[in-house]
């Protein structure tokens, strides 16, 4: 990754933090973005290496104009961009009865939307380089529905493995791959925010009898994100301890 521009979505804290700390230590550019300002200071103190450079955008994923701006701002700075990783996203666990329709919006459009604007906004820089990555991080509730996340959660990750294919198609003779991760069950800051009695649950459900780590979702990444990866493309890697197997 030595010297490639990388742009990933809510990487100030979760998955995003280990994605954009390994793409750094492999020599990557990277640019994380997040809409709390300290959580991005934080997290660059703790993702900085000597390998590579990184650098935060304050900005909202839902805002279009924030997503455009963000992606000139970028290739102002470093002359290009090689890798988007759509990984900023909100989970609640609300039922189906109390959802109303502020908070699907505000799903839909943080989860999916982002997704799309931000995909849609490096198409052009990335065809000008005839190369490029794009990676949707998805989940296992898109593809099996929820474990403990909401149905407007569910939907908005299922949305993300349809655009997969729709770029990957439409950009495949551009140089540019697009494939989703999926993962379910990782530990994070995230699943500390859920009911203890259903993690329990969850883990016996397990094949592996454990559950995933982040570093391990960021390495599938990077892989995805390499050079040796231009024969991939609208492919989704299940990364659940053996909870869905296809």
């Amino acid at each position: 990754m030595r010297d490639k521009v990388v742009i990933v979505t809510g990487g100030s804290k979760g998955l995003g933090k280990y994605m954009a700390k390994d793409f750094v230590e492999n020599g990557a550019k990277v640019v994380i973005t997040g809409r709390n300002e300290d959580s991005l200071t934080a997290a660059k103190k703790e993702i900085a290496h000597e390998n590579g450079e990184i650098d935060t955008i304050q900005m909202d994923v839902s805002d279009v104009s924030a997503v455009k701006k963000t992606v000139n701002t970028v290739i102002e700075k470093w002359g290009r961009i090689d890798v988007l990783v759509n990984n900023a996203a909100v989970r609640k666990e609300t039922g189906i009865e109390e959802i109303d329709e502020e908070e699907w919006n505000n799903i839909v459009s943080i989860n999916l939307g982002g997704t799309f604007f931000f995909s849609q906004a490096v198409i052009e820089q990335m065809k000008s380089q005839k190369w490029g990555r794009i990676i949707n991080v998805s989940s296992y509730g898109g593809q099996a529905g929820p474990l403990t996340s909401g149905a407007h959660y569910c939907a908005s990750k299922a949305g993300q493995f349809a655009l997969t294919k729709t770029f990957a198609r439409y950009l495949a003779d551009s140089g540019i791959t697009v494939n989703t991760v999926s993962p379910a069950a990782i530990e994070s800051p995230e699943m500390e925010k859920m009911d203890s009695g259903k993690l329990k649950v969850m883990k016996r459900s397990i094949p592996v009898q454990r559950f995933g780590k982040s570093e391990e979702v960021a390495k599938m990444v990077s892989y995805l994100a390499s050079d040796s990866t231009g024969y991939i493309t609208g492919a989704t890697f299940d990364i659940n301890g053996g909870l869905l197997m296809r």
